[in-house]
């Protein structure tokens, strides 16, 4: 085995720079709902990506136009509705979403009716409390795997089998508050890693066991935690935000012999909350950026600088340290944050990404001039 133990040296590096925003974004309230997801994707197949967020999708390319998915049930200030996740589940060509939630840590498709009806909800599977969702390529075969943060509970993924059927593939008995998937050890496979530790995957995918090592120091992390080799030296590094408290940093990876450790460096430590990344090209000169923001009430105000103004930024990689870049910032109805689960795309086929953003205090789309 390529890794025997994982260190975790915490020597904070606090070089980070600041200025506003070199691109331009022109903002769209959307609607008022507190949903905190929202996904893109072709609800009508018309030709333009549509806003899908809780009880409602949006028809794009204005979203001026919405109807009815069915009623999401509420608890407290929250919907259960933890990911919008697009797929064509059934086969039928009309695109689907797959979510869950908390409160009853059920694990569902909706299904896209192909018409203006509401969408029947078929369960995947119960999982206990889900944090939110994501979804990635596990096994290579082109098809995304389902994969949902369930902290304290099992990890485990669900593969797509033929439609309206999903196969359970067991990765570890618990999870920590935080996920993500790539290369760790750079043995050519995909792990996962949760807030607790890293989940080295088997050659054999579906009879082999996953390998955990611990890592320490962490406790409630962004989903998704990146990875990424950030320095160019061949080694994947780590981009992680705090999910309940202050900070945004990343891990360098320096991998000794018979080790993988990690060096942490800070990215930001003034803002909380940063629960949700994006690695995506925003610029479009071919190099990604780091966009997050706050996410807007997510213990209801109880979290470490949770009644602080939210903001979106992103975070422009120079080689040796990110320079942050407000897109949006300020108390509620100026600043934005970014609900649990936001989408990256370009909504209007202008060749510009633009930020498509849900949760407690809204939904807004920010266009790219």
């Amino acid at each position: 085995m390529k890794t025997q133990l994982l260190t975790c040296l915490l020597l904070v590096s606090g070089a980070y720079s600041f200025s506003q925003s070199k691109l331009s974004f022109e903002k769209q309230v959307i609607a008022f709902e507190s949903y905190e997801s929202v996904g893109v994707f072709d609800v009508n197949n018309d030709g333009h990506p549509d806003l899908v967020s809780g009880s409602f999708w949006y028809k794009g390319p204005e979203f001026l136009d919405r109807q009815l998915i069915g009623q999401v049930k509420r608890y407290g200030e929250y919907y259960e509705d933890f990911a919008t996740i697009p797929m064509d589940v059934n086969g039928d060509g009309n695109m689907d979403f797959i979510t869950g939630g908390w409160f009853e840590g059920r694990l569902i498709w909706k299904e896209n009716p192909g018409t203006n009806g509401e969408w029947k909800e078929h369960l995947i599977a119960e999982t206990g409390n889900i944090e939110t969702i994501r979804a990635w390529d596990i096994d290579g075969d082109g098809i995304v795997e389902i994969v949902p943060n369930t902290p304290r509970k099992a990890l485990a993924y669900y593969k797509w089998t033929g439609p309206g059927s999903f196969e359970k593939r067991e990765v570890s008995d618990t999870q920590g508050h935080g996920l993500g998937f790539g290369d760790i050890n750079g043995d050519g496979q995909g792990d996962l890693i949760s807030s607790t530790g890293w989940y080295e995957a088997p050659s054999d995918l579906k009879n082999g066991r996953w390998t955990y090592h611990p890592l320490s120091d962490f406790k409630d992390l962004s989903i998704p935690i990146l990875i990424t080799d950030l320095n160019q030296d061949g080694k994947n590094d780590l981009i992680i935000g705090n999910g309940h408290d202050y900070g945004l940093f990343w891990m360098e990876q320096t991998q000794g012999k018979g080790q993988v450790e990690f060096i942490r460096h800070e990215i930001d430590p003034n803002n909380s909350q940063y629960h949700t990344l994006e690695w995506e090209d925003l610029d479009g000169d071919g190099q990604n950026e780091l966009v997050t923001g706050k996410r807007y009430r997510a213990h209801n105000g109880k979290d470490p600088g949770g009644k602080e103004e939210s903001g979106l930024y992103y975070f422009k990689w120079d080689g040796e340290n990110f320079v942050k870049n407000v897109i949006s910032s300020g108390p509620i109805g100026t600043g934005k944050g970014t609900g649990i689960y936001f989408s990256i795309t370009d909504l209007n086929a202008d060749g510009k990404v633009d930020v498509a953003l849900a949760g407690k205090d809204g939904l807004v789309v920010f266009w790219q001039n």
